[in-house]
């Protein structure tokens, strides 16, 4: 199990333990952290599930495919550090990551 801490867009913090080939969109949706959809289940096709990776993080969840830059594109409040929480698979060095929540989803 891996530590993720998820922060909604009001402060509420969230420490979550996924299991490792977990991505971080479903550690939020089976731990009902809220301002995560997840509507298309992980297929990278809707943007529900948005984060912001603290700055610290983002070499260590790796970098974006194609797929997911065009999604972004699509988002409310884009920011450098935007993901989709369901590219981002769970990994143990991934212990302790940091992510924010946006005030609303695409």
């Amino acid at each position: 199990m891996v530590d993720i801490t998820y922060i909604e867009s009001g402060g509420e913090k969230h420490v979550v333990d996924v299991d490792a080939g977990r991505s971080v969109m479903r550690g939020a949706v089976e731990n009902d952290v809220r301002g995560i959809i997840g509507e298309c289940g992980g297929s990278c096709l809707c943007a529900t599930c948005h984060v912001y990776v603290d700055p610290a993080w983002l070499e260590r969840v790796g970098g974006k495919s194609e797929a997911e830059e065009l999604l972004l594109e699509e988002v409310c409040d884009l920011q450098s550090n935007s993901r989709l929480s369901c590219q981002i698979k769970v990994t143990e060095e991934l212990e302790g990551l940091l992510v924010r929540l946006p005030e609303k989803q695409v």
